[in-house]
């Protein structure tokens, strides 16, 4: 497969992509989708261990707006999560011939990831796997939200995210940040698609995290239509992958295997 510095057209624009390991003819394929801030770049080398470990080939991309994909308009939908879940993401995965895939999403990705399977035809979907995922909004949220805003106006999250993000960095976070920070923002809830899903699910969250308490995993395991299998870290914030990297990659992989077996 072509590695990194690649881009697909997907509605008429460029997206940025990384295809690792497997071909999709040749094996399933882990599908990343990132946090709010986040792109195929700050997954760093997460992904290849996860490919390795698998055998599975691996599709990072990252959503319009977002690292070195074009822009995206300005603001954003309070339905954007659920744009990406129902329109984007199935073209994707339409586009790159995809046959089989477990999803991989982390904090807005896991809830992309749940609209996606619960939304949509997903015939594709083995399973999925999500990080920190929001269902609905809570209070400990916008105040994490409000805090990045301040840090990206006056502290250090506008040059750290800009190394990443470049040209995008603008669109990128107040894409974001405004969206959740819209006074609409507090009815979002998407707990509607979890009944739906009939797939493998891993729920993976930090008991730390600044951006969402344990009610989501439990929101998510009570209502996920196959149930799901729940992993809650101690000592870990927001983002297990990076915090608790080993055991978060013996975990996923484990699972993967059980879906595959």
């Amino acid at each position: 497969m072509n590695g990194y510095g690649e881009y697909l057209g997907i509605g008429g624009k460029r997206m940025e992509i990384a295809r690792l390991g497997p071909a999709s003819k040749d094996a399933p394929t882990l599908i990343f989708l990132h946090e709010g801030l986040g792109c195929v770049d700050m997954w760093h080398d997460f992904p290849a261990e996860l490919s390795e470990a698998t055998g599975c080939g691996a599709l990072i991309y990252s959503r319009f707006g977002y690292g070195r994909s074009d822009p995206c308009f300005l603001p954003r939908s309070i339905r954007y999560v659920h744009d990406e879940g129902l329109k984007v993401l199935p073209e994707l995965i339409r586009a790159t011939g995809i046959r089989d895939c477990i999803l991989i999403g982390h904090s807005d990705g896991g809830s992309i990831a749940i609209i996606y399977s619960g939304g949509t035809p997903a015939i594709p979907l083995r399973g999925l796997i999500t990080e920190a995922a929001h269902v609905f909004c809570e209070e400990i949220t916008i105040r994490s939200i409000q805090q990045a805003r301040k840090s990206y106006q006056k502290g250090r999250l506008r040059q750290k995210l800009e190394k990443y993000h470049g040209a995008n960095t603008d669109c990128a976070f107040w894409g974001w940040n405004n969206t959740w920070l819209h006074p609409d923002f507090v009815n979002w809830n998407i707990e509607e698609y979890l009944p739906a899903i009939k797939k493998p699910m891993l729920v993976i969250q930090g008991e730390n995290d600044q951006y969402g308490t344990l009610a989501q995993v439990d929101a998510i395991a009570r209502q996920a239509g196959a149930g799901a299998e729940v992993m809650v870290l101690p000592d870990c914030g927001h983002s297990p992958h990076n915090e608790q990297k080993a055991a978060i990659l013996k975990v996923m992989a484990d699972f993967i295997s059980s879906v595959f077996d």
